[in-house]
């Protein structure tokens, strides 16, 4: 009984925290439904779905990422590595489809791991050394590949990407099922709570006695993981692997987290929120194809709501709306 009341204490605190991005939702997908008769309709809503499953499994280990005060841009090349490898070994390979996936996911493991062991063992800033993973995960792809592009038609594989569970996609259980492992993390571990106390005050962590380098390592290795997945379910879903999969997927990531008001400098922010973003850019952009919106114009919109959200997070760290125009009014 406790316990179900802190979770719904929790459920209620997420929910307030992120009632502004949720309006914001609701007036969009109103807007939506009053341009164009096609948005409401039950194909379209289950193709949101299976659009934003990459960007929320991408999203959910950026979340822990930022969350600790880092950044990982290599999550993109994740997903070509783990996409193109895994397809060679059913295609080429002849391999058994659960054996490719595995090697597929053991691909993140290793990049997840570098970035994780550099990260926690040198001052190195992780935004140069994700840059520089990222660079050799294309480059991996690109040999592997020779360039080419690789089919994939083996039903078992396809499935994760096309399949249905009755009338649902496969891609909605996978989500939820990514977000309740992640939300078990940051809310039921002392791992997660650790992910945010390093995040607030790192050195304030260390004299608490945490372990900070091995905090570090898990999320950097998580976030590894859940991009292979995606890569894997990327391929699955396009039936081919091309060395240029996944390009700015990070940035549709950290797009969903800062959407969903997780704080650039670490410590503030909820898994909720962070779906909810992701949700929000799907919307956003399902809604601007729907309306026939030159592809040019979407990627100025979702900049500027990626500013948006930006300002809105600096508003916050300084005290709030009302405090921040009082201090400006001072000066």
């Amino acid at each position: 009984m406790i316990r179900i009341k802190r979770s719904m204490r929790i459920l209620a605190k997420n929910v307030r925290d992120c009632l502004g991005i949720l309006i914001g939702l609701g007036v969009m997908c109103i807007i939506l439904v009053c341009l164009t008769d096609k948005f409401a309709t039950s194909s379209n809503l289950f193709n949101i779905i299976r659009q934003i499953t990459i960007n929320i499994f991408l999203a959910c280990g950026m979340t822990l990422v930022i969350l600790l005060g880092g950044i990982d841009l290599s999550v993109g090349s994740v997903i070509a590595v783990s996409g193109c490898i895994s397809a060679g070994m059913v295609t080429w390979e002849k391999l058994p489809v659960p054996l490719a996936i595995i090697i597929g996911i053991l691909c993140g493991v290793a990049v997840g791991s570098l970035n994780g062991f550099i990260t926690s063992f040198t001052t190195i800033s992780p935004f140069i050394i994700t840059l520089a993973t990222m660079n050799i995960g294309r480059g991996i792809a690109r040999l592997y590949t020779s360039a080419k592009t690789i089919a994939v038609l083996n039903p078992l594989y396809t499935f994760f990407g096309t399949g249905k569970i009755g009338k649902i996609p496969i891609q909605l259980f996978l989500i939820v099922l990514v977000v309740a492992v992640t939300s078990f993390i940051l809310n039921r571990t002392r791992l997660g709570r650790g992910i945010y106390f390093v995040g607030d005050n790192e050195q304030a962590a260390k004299y608490a006695g945490l372990n900070v380098r091995k905090i570090r390592f898990f999320v950097f290795l998580y976030s590894g993981i859940l991009a292979a997945m995606a890569g894997i379910l990327s391929t699955a879903r396009t039936f081919a692997a091309t060395m240029v999969m996944g390009t700015s997927a990070e940035m549709d990531a950290i797009s969903a987290v800062v959407i969903g008001g997780t704080s650039m400098s670490g410590g503030r922010g909820t898994l909720m929120g962070t779906v909810i973003g992701a949700v929000i850019i799907g919307v956003l952009n399902n809604g601007m194809n729907l309306l026939g919106i030159n592809t040019s114009w979407q990627y100025v919109v979702q900049g500027v709501v990626i500013l948006i959200a930006l300002y809105i997070d600096y508003i916050r760290n300084k005290g709030g709306l009302i405090k921040f125009l009082w201090n400006r009014r001072i000066k």
